[in-house]
């Protein structure tokens, strides 16, 4: 078992979370790059395109784009089709902000790289009251 230390940004207290990985090496834009109603991405050359990010272990390096990006990330939580959690290297506020909208579980500065350690489809547990990600 692989385990990874970061900071909760949003979850503490929540205890832990446990779900299947959705994993990218590449930036993700919630405007325009993520469909609200569907959960899947739909930016054109993303890595993840047509992939659904609905109850899934976010992990990504950071977010790009606008601050419209929030409200669509609060969209996707009202739609039914957010993510379990996100991971992240560095969190920017678009993507702190709209996770904080819609109460997603946020963990940022790992001491491992988690695009690299984790693989989408592994099975991953993140207690989000010490900040440690658990890949099985």
């Amino acid at each position: 078992m692989t385990e990874i230390t970061g900071r909760t940004v949003i979850g503490k207290g929540k205890g832990v979370i446990k779900g299947e990985a959705l994993v990218t090496t590449e930036p993700i834009c919630f405007l325009g790059g993520v469909d609200v109603k569907t959960g899947n991405i739909t930016e054109k050359g993303h890595p993840l395109l047509g992939q659904c990010i609905k109850g899934k272990v976010l992990v990504f390096p950071t977010g790009k784009g606008s601050t419209g990006g929030s409200y669509l990330i609060y969209d996707t939580v009202c739609n039914g089709n957010g993510p379990l959690c996100m991971i992240n290297h560095n969190v920017e506020q678009v993507t702190a902000v709209g996770c904080i909208m819609g109460e997603i579980p946020l963990i940022d500065r790992p001491d491992k790289d988690p695009t690299v350690l984790i693989k989408s489809g592994d099975s991953v547990e993140v207690d989000l009251d010490n900040g440690i990600i658990r890949v099985a």
